[in-house]
């Protein structure tokens, strides 16, 4: 096959997926999703790591996020950011630990993917890496006279069951089996806790750029917990750099530049998303707004 042609539908998918996302938000009809504290206060890895890294760590002000990748399956990288998105979307929706799934079909439009055997491997590798990773989350707050910690360190999922037919038109397994993910206590309870509201939709068209879709899920919780006009460093340790997943650049002009990319990027589906890089070009200015309109939310698939 032509590879500009492979290219060419999948632009055109990305500017039907932009277009149903804006659709949906000028009726008010948004597909409500919700994402889990963790992974909208720090970033997965957005590029594969290296062979044998098994370690990775991001650092939000005083919370802390430090993934441990299982020795077979290494740490979840770019997409598999959507599996714990799902997942927490699923467990609000149904308040239940256990998901079930009647059909690979199901799992792959849930996930926003194409139908076909290479996807589904694809999902199954993401499933592998995430219920393989150990999570520590924490926070250190300097309280005078006393330093307050609060870490917790978990698993996503404590049980899965995940089956494939190669006839889509088969939904089960004889016996009524189904597909099914149990999460454990602790990220239920997290999810339970903090649950994070966010455009579902907006999160699919973003999956393939692993970087925008981070951007967007933190912006749409800042900004919607914004009390005005804030400043947000780019850089050092408490810098936007350093939040999302394993983006390194070694100019900051070629960070600013990307940054530039990726909110042009959210624009085109949040158009009144107001943040804006400074003109010094060290902050990132955000404001109060709400990428979920207020009673546009909806619940679209189960």
């Amino acid at each position: 096959m032509d590879p500009d042609l492979v290219v060419s539908r999948r632009r055109i998918r990305k500017v039907d997926s932009i277009q149903m996302v804006r659709e949906r938000r000028d009726s008010a009809n948004q597909n409500l999703g919700f994402a889990s504290r963790p992974f909208v206060l720090c970033g997965l890895p957005i590029r594969q790591p290296a062979s044998g890294c098994l370690i990775h760590e991001r650092r939000n002000g005083h919370f802390v996020l430090q993934v441990t990748g299982h020795p077979s399956y290494g740490l979840p990288w770019g997409q598999d950011r959507l599996v714990p998105i799902f997942l927490a979307t699923l467990a609000v929706r149904k308040q239940s630990r256990t998901i079930l799934f009647r059909s690979a079909a199901e799992m792959l439009d849930s996930f926003g993917m194409q139908q076909g055997g290479s996807q589904y491997r694809r999902l199954i590798g993401a499933f592998q890496r995430i219920f393989g990773a150990t999570i520590f989350f924490g926070t250190d707050t300097q309280r005078k006279p006393a330093t307050l910690i609060n870490q917790a360190r978990f698993n996503f999922m404590s049980e899965a069951r995940i089956w494939y037919a190669r006839h889509p038109e088969q939904e089960s397994l004889p016996g009524e089996c189904q597909n099914m993910i149990v999460l454990t206590e602790e990220f239920y309870r997290e999810i339970q806790d903090h649950p994070i509201p966010m455009d579902l939709e907006a999160a699919k068209a973003l999956s393939s750029t692993s970087a925008a879709l981070d951007l967007f899920t933190w912006l749409s919780y800042r900004c919607f917990n914004a009390k005005g006009e804030e400043r947000v460093p780019l850089f050092g340790a408490a810098g936007l750099a350093n939040q999302l997943g394993n983006v390194s650049y070694s100019r900051p002009r070629k960070f600013r530049e990307k940054l530039g990319q990726w909110l042009d990027l959210i624009r085109t589906m949040w158009p009144e998303c107001p943040a804006r890089v400074c003109r010094e070009g060290t902050e990132l200015i955000v404001a109060p707004a709400a990428a979920i309109l207020p009673g546009g939310g909806a619940y679209a698939c189960a």
